[in-house]
């Protein structure tokens, strides 16, 4: 099992970050629908609440990979919008303040609400509180988790990228061999070819008949 994990570490990772970003997404296309329903057809209420869906992950994928302009953060801050709005609406409305779960609720969270100056007797109050926790947090982790998934990608990017680089070095820094008459024989490199000097000439190159005859000269010594 552990081994599989290790083999499997990075598609793991990216199904972790997918998870939530999925399930977020079609959660919130069913709250968003709610609130365009207010106002159009039951169709296009679905088509804008997923409209609003897909321009939200377009908007963040823009971000990340630092897309320059004032747009991008437009139509993020838009669509971000509409998904708090369409998520709380959804919240509040399915809240029932007669039931008694809510009952527990407002026992529990009032000491806290009334710290910040709410009546905790007052239940539509208690009502507004708990659709904004509900509702409100769910953009939040849908488009948290795209960023990470979008970050991690990029970081495995850069990663492959380094290991193939590496990869070629290491493959021209070993020699080149040919088998020749079913024996391996390494092929010589080639000389680097000469540069000039600082001041621009060539360094003199003498040649093999002068170097043979200053041998001759010293043999002869």
């Amino acid at each position: 099992m552990i081994e599989w994990i290790k083999r499997n570490k990075e598609g793991i990772i990216r199904a972790m970050f997918l998870i939530p970003i999925l399930s977020v997404a079609t959660i919130s296309i069913s709250h968003v629908v709610s609130w365009y329903d207010l106002a159009n057809p039951i169709s296009w209420a679905v088509y804008l609440s997923v409209a609003v869906e897909i321009a939200a992950m377009s908007a963040i994928a823009a971000a990340s990979v630092k897309v320059k302009g004032f747009s991008v953060w437009f139509v993020f801050i838009i669509v971000t919008l509409i998904q708090f709005i369409g998520n709380i609406f959804f919240c509040y409305s399915e809240i029932d303040i007669t039931s008694t779960s809510f009952k527990n609720w407002s026992e529990l969270t009032g000491p806290v609400f009334e710290m910040i100056g709410s009546d905790i007797a007052d239940t539509i109050a208690q009502r507004r509180w708990l659709a904004l926790l509900e509702g409100g947090l769910l953009p939040l982790i849908s488009l948290t988790c795209l960023h990470f998934f979008i970050k991690y990608g990029e970081i495995d990017n850069i990663e492959s990228t380094k290991q193939v680089e590496e990869e070629a070095s290491i493959e021209e820094e070993l020699p080149v061999t040919e088998v020749i008459n079913g024996e391996q024989v390494e092929e010589v490199k080639p000389p680097a070819p000469i540069k000039p000097s600082v001041g621009g000439a060539f360094p003199k190159i003498e040649r093999r008949s002068e170097l043979s005859e200053k041998m001759k000269k010293i043999q002869g010594k």
